[in-house]
């Protein structure tokens, strides 16, 4: 029995429209089915589900998105791409031009907040950006 798990996103008639939009960012990505009012869609190879639900439904913060970066220009581009007619938001949050919430972090963030002598430094670093700045992270 296969219980495949992945997010279905409710659109007010845009589902086709963010899936485009987000197979333009991510590398490895693409548009598996694309029905009446259900697009089904791959980005980095995880599976997602545009539903054209209409506008009873709204996105919120309280669902985003993660994306771990390696380095400061990943950080620039998804901020740039995915923020593009959107909202950005503090600490790396931003929303994006379908009201989806986003985390654009540096992968080395869990390292840096678990050493107890820079976890300080480095929230009280983070807390006053919007964009992540990886050599602030590292200098806090």
């Amino acid at each position: 029995m296969k219980n495949e798990i992945y997010p279905c996103l409710w659109f007010d008639g845009k589902a086709k429209s963010a899936a485009d939009f987000y197979c333009s960012v991510f590398k490895n990505s693409k548009i598996t089915t694309d029905s009446s009012g259900v697009v089904i869609f791959e980005l980095n190879g995880k599976k997602f589900m545009g539903l054209n639900g209409g506008p009873k439904y709204q996105f919120s913060p309280a669902t985003s998105f993660v994306i771990e970066c390696e380095t400061q220009e990943e950080i620039d581009f998804y901020w740039e791409k995915l923020g593009e007619g959107g909202v950005h938001n503090q600490c790396g949050w931003l929303d994006d031009k379908f009201g989806v919430s986003w985390q654009i972090v540096p992968a080395i963030l869990g390292e840096l907040m678990s050493d107890p002598d820079k976890a300080p430094r480095v929230m009280q670093a983070f807390m006053q950006m919007g964009k992540f700045d990886i050599e602030k992270l590292l200098n806090a």
